[in-house]
Parts: structure tokens; sequence; C-alpha cells
């Protein structure tokens, strides 16, 4: 199955250089290109790519917006394409709907792996990715106050598998540091994302914060 991608990024240069580094993928088409958040939605209904690789920042209409309005209106998955430079924003995507992040300096190896991990209908949590953002938010106090909630109806174990999923680990890594079997944590995280009517562990991360567990 081939993944049909768009790119929207306000330069040219950067379109340019997914294009070139993604060409010989054989499992990856590039069908178009937007250079505004409104041409990407546009592109978007019109196109209909399996993901949409959004830049935050573009004229007319931002990335945040947009991945809004396309995940309102389509069935596509947005990664955000970020230099990391404002936190807030990163964080408002996730809850625009994005299904995860790439940075603009990842290699091409973990730029394809991002697109067939969201193409797939998963979340691209990398945890060394969410470390760094962990980092950030811990570092500069990018989670407003505002975005407290209460998390209910889960259990204590449920309740620390959630916060090790905050803070960056994958399942092996919480397997571990519990002490409990892959099939028992994929079992919680499970539980955890119909419990808190998350999509995917993008937003576990999200409960994470805004419950001050993390």
């Amino acid at each position: 199955m081939t993944i049909r991608v768009l790119l929207a990024d306000d330069q040219p240069v950067v379109r340019a250089g997914l294009r070139m580094l993604i060409h010989d993928i054989p499992d990856i088409e590039i069908i178009g290109e937007a250079g505004t958040g409104t041409e990407a939605v546009q592109l978007t209904t019109e196109l209909h790519p399996d993901v949409v690789v959004m830049d935050i920042r573009m004229p007319v209409m931002d990335g945040i917006e947009a991945t809004r309005l396309i995940k309102a209106g389509t069935r596509a998955s947005v990664v955000i394409l970020t230099t990391f430079d404002d936190d807030e924003n990163v964080y408002a995507s996730l809850h625009a709907g994005a299904s995860g992040f790439l940075i603009k300096d990842m290699v091409l190896d973990d730029i394809v792996t991002a697109l067939r991990v969201v193409a797939a209908g998963d979340a691209l949590i990398a945890p060394g990715v969410t470390r760094r953002l962990i980092k950030e938010f811990t570092g500069g106090g990018a989670i407003p106050a505002r975005r407290r909630r209460e998390i209910k109806g889960v259990t204590d174990r449920e309740r620390e598998v959630l916060t090790l999923i905050g803070r960056g680990m994958s399942n092996a890594e919480i397997a571990a540091h519990l002490y409990i079997s892959m099939a028992t944590t994929k079992s919680h995280v499970a539980r955890l994302l119909t419990k808190l009517a998350a999509r995917d562990r993008v937003q576990l991360v999200i409960a994470a914060y805004e419950s001050g567990l993390v």
C-alpha cells in the first residue's frame, strides 16, 4: 500500500528537500504541496492524502488551525513539522488533532518511519522526542495553568502507567519499570485510551500533563 503524503510548508526549499529525500521510497508518494494553511486544507479535501506533513508557522492560516480544520472535515492524519522553537504551538497542535510531530533536523529514516507509523493509525510519540518536549515544558512553564484536568475512573496502576507515558517511556520501558509483562502494559494502555476517550498515545501524554502527573 502506498502512503499518499501532502507537504505543507511556506518554505519551498523545505518542500523540495523533503520531496527529494522521499522520492525514492517505494511505499511513499508525495501527491501535493501547499504553501499556506488554507492551501493545505483545500488540497487535503481535494486530494485525500493519508498523511499531511504540516509546518506550524505559515501565512494566511497557521498549521495549528489548518490541522484543526483537516481533522474536523477529513480522515487524513497530520504530523507537525517544526523546528521546535515554540513549545506552546507544539502543544496546541496536538490538541488540534495532530498525530505527532517531526523535528526538521531528523534523519530520513526517522521521517520515513514517522510517516509509516502515522499512516498505520498510530501516534508518533518517540520516547527521545517526547523527553525533549517534556524538558522544554518543565523548563519553560509552557503549559497553561488553565489546562488542568482531573483524571477519574482509572486504577492506581493505570495512573502509574499514564505518568510513565507522559514521561516519554515506551511500552517496553514501562513494562521493565513496573516489572509487568508487555501484554499487561498494552492492556493498561488500551484501557487508558478508552477511559480517557483518547484518540491515541499523543492524547495520553497531554492528559498526563493536564492532570499534573508530569
